[in-house]
């Protein structure tokens, strides 16, 4: 069932962050070392498609169990399609994930919610990594939160396309959601959550620049390659029309301009930010994509979630 229009600047600004995040980048044009190690070619960093979701998974767990406080992490993928469980079980995906690897395309199943997304330069991945609080957690808040988050984001040098941001299931769209973002029908975001023992944490891919609707057509063939003509199997029927990135829809046209407005709209809610770097010389506290904790993590997940 379709829900409805949440208006996200109407509503306003929904729940609370923490006084101070953590600042992880991954996103090749971030300024910093551990920005720098995400972005470059060479290694698991820039090959593997599981690595940012196994730093993550890491990285939450540290969270919980209070190595490390709340986490603002940021990256980007040089090019791939991560793919949720429900897809790599379709008859043909392992023959549809072969061509995109052929084509220079990574693939994978990731662990959190959702269906098949591509990731390259253009998708900033925003995730708060969070501890858990007491009492019964609301999946709808922290969906709401991050969706305002992102709105405020883009009114910071794009007011006009902020007031006109929705959030409801945009149906066409791949990896459809009650959370999806969108201006004019278009949707430039979608919001996932993973839980932990003692952490969660909830994730948004933004669609920054390039083509929306290329993207949208990537996605659609792989699932007309993988469904093998099944018209009666579940999966999402994509229509690239449904979807846009930011640049296309008269908001921010570059990562870094996107990234400046997520840093800026923390600062709105009263967050500090102490940069990873910073946190190391301070602490001692340090991860990166190349530790083996981070490796032997994205071994797991790929044995868990194997299609």
């Amino acid at each position: 069932m379709r829900s409805e229009p949440y208006d996200v600047l109407e509503n306003g600004a929904a729940g609370r962050l923490p006084e101070q995040m953590v600042l992880f980048t991954h996103t090749g044009g971030e300024a910093g070392e551990e920005g720098r190690e995400g972005g470059k070619g060479g290694g698991a960093s820039a090959e593997d498609m599981l690595i940012p979701f196994a730093f993550e998974e890491v990285l939450c767990r540290d969270v919980g169990a209070g190595r490390v406080p709340p986490v603002l992490h940021l990256w980007s993928h040089p090019g791939g399609v991560a793919l949720g469980l429900r897809d790599s079980k379709l008859p043909r995906a392992a023959e549809a994930m072969q061509v995109l690897e052929q084509q220079g395309i990574r693939t994978a199943v990731r662990h959190s919610g959702g269906a098949a997304v591509p990731l390259d330069a253009g998708v900033i991945n925003v995730s708060l990594l969070l501890p858990k609080p007491a009492g019964k957690l609301d999946f709808h808040d922290d969906f709401r939160l991050l969706a305002s988050v992102i709105t405020e984001a883009v009114a910071a040098g794009y007011p006009q396309a902020a007031a006109q941001i929705r959030a409801e299931e945009v149906i066409g769209s791949y990896c459809p959601g009650d959370f999806d973002l969108a201006i004019g029908g278009r949707k430039f975001c979608g919001i996932a959550q993973r839980r932990q023992s003692s952490a969660y944490f909830v994730h948004a891919f933004v669609i920054v620049s390039g083509s929306g609707r290329a993207r949208g057509e990537l996605v659609r063939r792989f699932y007309q390659d993988a469904a093998d003509g099944g018209a009666s199997l579940d999966y999402p029927r994509v229509r690239p029309e449904t979807i846009g990135a930011l640049a296309e829809l008269g908001g921010p046209s570059s990562a870094a301009e996107f990234t400046a407005g997520i840093r800026q709209a923390l600062a709105g809610r009263g967050t500090r930010l102490l940069p990873a770097e910073l946190l190391q010389q301070k602490t001692g506290y340090s991860l990166r994509y190349s530790d083996p904790q981070v490796l032997e993590a994205a071994r797991m997940l790929r044995e868990r979630y194997a299609r």
